[in-house]
């Protein structure tokens, strides 16, 4: 009996042994692959740029090759990453054309769909062709695709072409079945963010904004594939009423909507046409990120930086939710970093990618008085992406010069104090009792047994009056305006960025590389170069921070699995006392259709 339980110790030392001695060959095996994934790929004569539009384009890649290496993508890239290639391939002799395939596209704003059309029409100025297919175009993927020399579908396939909508939920309702009441002070009758929890649908002011801002928006996009497809505006406009998902294709090639249909096998026929190649030869392709990692990046002349802001902007990090995405502005954080760039000699200007719907006011300041600090050491432009609106137009309205996307969502210059009453949760429903000792008339102030009095509130009502007339008057400072001239275009009113250039909210419309130019010549430079902030987590990084967070992944991955559609309201709900209670930001979900 003794040699047995040595015998089942020594196996099972053994086994353990051999699982240690596979998973470290394991991770060395892994550390390899990702060392060797830092050498230049090659662009082979002849090539074709592969551009998939399908999953979720973000502001920026996220740069996890720990999920790349195990094959655990989420099917995200990054914006930056798709207008480098495409710039890449434009100047790269050896890239021929682009090859554009659509699927399921979820992309984060109007605005980026829009930089991504127009680098499409830079690179058709290099005399190169794209070509455009899909079983299913989407009608942001439709939209961007319709630059194409030619498109191409499945002769089953389906264009999405409706116009845009929004249908904006609200949770008033839904949290009252919890006892959960929110108590609001605003300023701005355009300020609609606090009606997700205090109303049961849009207000006439919000409604009458965001029917202003989707239309420009749709009739930007209608201007632009009238433009590339030949297409009249009056006959778009028609074929969006016609719910044209449910044409065949016959109509929509008699529509001019597509050029021709295509099975998948004969795709590549038609691309060895545009190559000139024989039909044996090999159609040499490269992917958005093997084209960044192959173009060699100037280091010439002097460095301008380009510091990504992006996401809800917060006092500090929080956890992954429905209050503002995966990613945040964290105030001190982005100070910091900003303050670090404007003491760094080799940094001659600074362009601030701002696309965030807001957030934080106190976070919000903090970053505003960053951005005028860096002012006086050297030059800092604003480049916005598909939002910088409330608290993001806070953080931008410092700088020298503001460059926006047409469909840029901007303005919204109000802010709210959204202060949750748990006392009809507590006291109605789950019981609990409170009772009261207090040695002056406002010690319990904010307590959870009860809301607010009347005259709480009013003293609430004059803390973010105070807060509203500091945010109007740093604007008006920063676009050298009367604060009476802001006041008339402000109170939380959301405008477009072709809008807001004629009230002088912004100083040009164009993309990231429009503000880089204009960067350049406020900081003087005959010649420069750019480098990206926040740098990118090693792997090292990557891989402690997957291991820190892999069990609040599978956590959330099951909430979301259980919750499906009703996952975001109750996040919301959930995390509202997570808040700071003065918020500068526009609605916490912008339902685009």
């Amino acid at each position: 009996m003794k040699d047995f339980f040595k015998n089942v110790f020594a196996t099972v030392v053994g086994i353990a042994l051999f699982f240690a001695i596979v998973g470290f060959f394991g991770i060395i095996s892994i550390i390899g692959m990702l060392a060797s994934g830092d050498s230049k790929p090659s662009v082979k004569d002849n090539s074709v740029l592969v551009l998939p539009l399908s999953g979720v384009i973000d502001e920026r890649s996220g740069g996890d090759l720990l999920s790349e290496m195990m094959g655990e993508g989420n099917g995200s890239m990054g914006l930056d990453d798709i207008l480098a290639a495409i710039k890449a391939a434009k100047e790269n002799d050896n890239v021929k054309g682009i090859y554009i395939e659509t699927g399921a596209l979820q992309m984060d704003s109007p605005a980026s769909s829009h930089a991504i059309r127009e680098a499409l029409l830079d690179f058709k100025k290099s005399g190169k062709w794209i070509v455009a297919y899909g079983d299913q175009y989407m009608q942001s993927a439709y939209y961007i695709s319709s630059v194409a020399d030619q498109m191409w579908i499945n002769p089953l396939g389906e264009i999405d072409w409706s116009g845009l909508g929004s249908t904006p939920y609200y949770l008033k309702d839904f949290m009252a079945k919890f006892g959960v009441k929110v108590q609001l002070a605003k300023v701005g009758a355009y300020k609609s963010a606090p009606e997700t929890f205090t109303s049961d649908r849009m207000s006439d002011n919000n409604r009458e904004q965001v029917m202003q801002y989707i239309t420009g928006i749709w009739q930007q996009m209608l201007t632009d594939v009238s433009a590339s497809r030949k297409i009249t505006k009056e006959q778009l406009n028609t074929l969006a009423d016609s719910i044209v998902m449910f044409s065949s294709v016959p109509e929509y090639q008699k529509q001019k909507l597509i050029d021709k249909p295509l099975y998948y096998d004969q795709i590549k026929p038609e691309i060895r046409k545009l190559l000139k190649i024989g039909e044996d030869e090999k159609i040499n392709t490269i992917g958005v990120k093997s084209m960044v990692n192959a173009a060699s990046p100037s280091t010439k002349g002097e460095k301008i930086a380009v510091y990504y802001a992006y996401g809800n902007i917060v006092t500090r990090e929080v956890e992954n939710t429905a209050m503002g995405g995966g990613n945040s502005i964290v105030g001190i954080t982005v100070s910091e970093d900003l303050e670090k760039l404007a003491a760094d000699d080799d940094v001659k200007a600074i362009v601030l990618r701002v696309n965030s719907g807001g957030g934080s006011a106190y976070a919000s300041e903090q970053i505003w008085r960053a951005v005028s600090r860096v002012k006086a050491k050297k030059p800092i432009v604003v480049s916005m992406g598909g939002l910088a609106a409330s608290g993001g137009y806070y953080i931008s309205c410092a700088a020298n010069w503001i460059v926006a996307e047409p469909t840029t969502i901007t303005g919204s210059i109000g802010i709210f104090g959204m202060f949750p009453d748990f006392s009809g949760l507590l006291t109605e429903k789950l019981g609990v009792k409170f009772d009261e000792v207090k040695t002056n008339k406002n010690t319990t102030f904010g307590t959870m047994a009860r809301p607010f009095s009347a005259e709480e509130m009013a003293v609430l009502d004059k803390y973010i009056q105070r807060g509203y007339e500091l945010f109007r008057k740093r604007v008006a400072d920063g676009r050298k305006q009367p604060v009476e001239a802001i006041e008339k275009i402000a109170q939380g009113h959301v405008w477009l960025g072709k809008d807001a250039l004629g009230i002088k909210l912004v100083d040009q419309l164009g993309s990231l590389d429009d503000a880089i130019k204009k960067a350049a010549e406020l900081a003087k430079l005959e010649e420069y170069h750019t480098a990206s902030y926040p740098a990118a987590l090693s792997w090292k990084e990557q891989l402690l921070e997957k291991a820190s967070q892999s069990g609040d992944n599978y956590l959330e991955r099951e909430l979301r699995f259980t919750l499906g559609e009703f996952y975001a309201p109750f996040m919301m709900m959930r995390n509202m006392n997570q808040q700071d209670a003065i918020q500068a930001r526009i609605p916490y979900v912008i339902d685009w259709k």
